[in-house]
């Protein structure tokens, strides 16, 4: 039997925009919760939001970006971690079909400026400073260096208060409140005109993704991609209105954005928001005071969550189902996330950004050894294929790089028209450049990938844009970035360095010092090794199996 598989094609996709989506929505469950900010300080009330008001909310926002001049098509980011206004600009940005670029929180000045440099960023939405990044100075200089870049708004900080970023303001600039103001300029009638000039095919989303070369790509989705993507797995987890959905992970991922807010806001659902960033307690303390009827994550959050000393106080008596994403999970921790978190019909979830993301899952009734061996079956209206180097399609059980094939491939990377063929053949097969393997049930199962990509607790890291950024460094004559196994991440980074004749050494420590604020935490090297040569292959390519297996031995990992 080949290793190709079809969804279930009868499965009707929804033809309408994401607003069109939301307000039909908003109809059926007025005055339901849609969305809860758990409280930034204690002693604080969470946010909330009925349908209704989330989508006055939006609305409103959508009218003040259309008094700017924000046209159709136009690029508008969003740089910050998970709060209300994020969803809002959402679904904002997709009501007047601006299409919304989802900035990494962790990205540093270099990265940031060349993803508004690349995708010819109209507006920059930020979050405000803090202990960990000066959003506010990064997005300064993005702006002083892109010409594109027209304006920036400051979101506001409601751990002080509710307060708007208090930073003096150029002439480009807005608090978040400022811009909503604008909104009494555009009636609801200019605004409408505008839904109704958009088509479900539109670009609405760019996500970036690194690649081989080391400069990350924008995988440019529609509203059709994720849209029908959010609902379908929505579908496959069974929700409906009554369901409260925990969301710690991040919505500049797919799996924040897609997997969590149009999934459930699609079907009448809850969206809670624990926190700005991932604590393990805010995860459980959101299920228990909000009801949490699904919870998501990678498999380190569940086992952050498992690990709290005081797990057992936690009420998770109304959880039932969740997500677990980005690497498999042990088979251990998903017996205790099944009996003692209450997640008994919890999935797991596989895909990419460029599939809008997820092209197989597991499904209710499935055993435990398919929920922690494989990465479930291929999806409703796509398709899976498993291919041999020549591109035939192998016998079940054989190892090949998957395919997939469906309405949830990206149109592309933007303004990448050769990386994009490179991706997608002439056929409309989204190449994943992952090995896999596709058992007699049409199970697929992951046994590594294609490219050197490190995987550090949920993060997808690519080893070339760390080496371009160290090859910058006086001392480093040559660099190759691998991983080596971890039991917290998954995996960390080793950076293995060979110096310049009659340079200073260097160690872990000054490595880290060299990428402090130009590289995403998770990009730093946690380990250096500092040698004479690499080992090669007789073409002349640095043999980094070789290498990992090396360091392993060497580190007791």
């Amino acid at each position: 039997m080949r290793a190709y598989t079809a969804g279930d094609a009868d499965v009707p996709l929804l033809e309408e925009t994401i607003g069109e989506n939301f307000e039909r929505v908003v109809a059926q469950f007025p005055l339901h919760d849609a969305l809860i900010e758990a409280a930034a300080v204690p002693g604080a009330d969470a946010r909330r939001w009925s349908y209704t008001k989330l989508n006055d909310d939006v609305d409103r926002l959508a009218r003040a970006l259309l008094a700017l001049g924000i046209a159709k098509g136009e690029r508008v980011g969003i740089w910050s971690p998970n709060c209300a206004e994020w969803t809002v600009l959402q679904y904002a940005t997709a009501k007047i079909g601006a299409v919304l670029v989802n900035v990494n929180p962790s990205y540093r000045s270099h990265e940031l400026e060349f993803v508004v440099k690349q995708n010819g960023m109209r507006m920059l939405v930020t979050a405000p400073s803090d202990r960990n990044s000066d959003y506010v100075g990064m997005a300064r200089q993005a702006l002083a260096g892109c010409p594109d870049l027209r304006e920036l708004v400051f979101l506001p900080d409601f751990e002080l208060d509710g307060l708007d970023a208090g930073v003096p303001l150029g002439e480009q600039e807005f608090t978040y409140a400022e811009l909503l103001k604008r909104a009494d300029a555009v009636g609801h009638s200019e605004l409408k005109a505008r839904m109704a000039g958009l088509d479900p095919h539109d670009p609405i989303n760019l996500q970036y993704t690194s690649g081989t070369t080391g400069f990350p790509k924008g995988a440019t989705l529609t509203h059709h991609n994720i849209l029908n993507n959010g609902y379908s797995i929505g579908e496959l987890l069974g929700y409906t209105d009554h369901d409260r959905v925990v969301i710690p992970v991040p919505f500049y991922h797919c799996f924040g954005m897609v997997i969590g807010n149009l999934n459930a806001l699609s079907h009448g659902a809850a969206t809670i928001i624990p926190g700005r960033g991932f604590t393990p307690a805010a995860a459980l303390e959101a299920v228990q005071d909000f009801g949490g009827t699904a919870l998501y994550g990678v498999p380190t959050m569940f086992i952050a969550e498992l690990a709290l000393p005081d797990f057992a106080s936690y009420d998770l008596s109304t959880l039932r189902t969740g997500v677990m994403a980005g690497s498999l999970c042990p088979i251990e921790v998903m017996n205790r996330v099944i009996s003692e978190m209450n997640m008994k019909d919890v999935a797991i979830c596989y895909g990419m950004t460029e599939t809008s993301p997820v092209s197989t899952m597991t499904r209710d009734g499935d055993t435990l050894q398919q929920r922690t061996e494989t990465v479930g079956r291929t999806m409703p209206r796509l398709e899976n294929k498993i291919v041999d180097p020549a591109g035939e399609v192998v016998e079940r059980g054989e190892i090949g790089e998957l395919c997939t094939r469906g309405y949830a491939v990206m149109q592309g990377y933007w303004n990448q028209p050769d990386k994009t063929a490179e991706a997608i053949d002439a056929d409309g097969w989204m190449h994943t450049g992952d090995l896999a393997r596709m058992d007699d049930g049409g199970y697929v199962v992951i046994e590594g990938r294609m490219k050197d990509t490190v995987i550090r607790g949920g993060e997808n890291i690519y080893p070339r844009e760390i080496e371009e950024y160290l090859y910058t460094h006086p001392s480093i004559q040559d660099v190759q970035v691998i991983g080596v196994p971890d039991a917290r991440y998954g995996e960390e980074l080793m950076a293995c360095i060979i110096l310049k004749p009659g340079a200073e050494p260097l160690d872990a420590a000054a490595v880290a010092e060299f990428c402090r604020g130009k590289l995403a935490h998770y990009k730093v090297p946690r380990y250096v090794d500092v040698r004479d040569s690499f080992p090669m292959t007789v073409s002349g390519k640095v043999r980094k199996v070789e290498m990992r297996e090396e360091a392993v031995a060497r580190l007791g990992l």
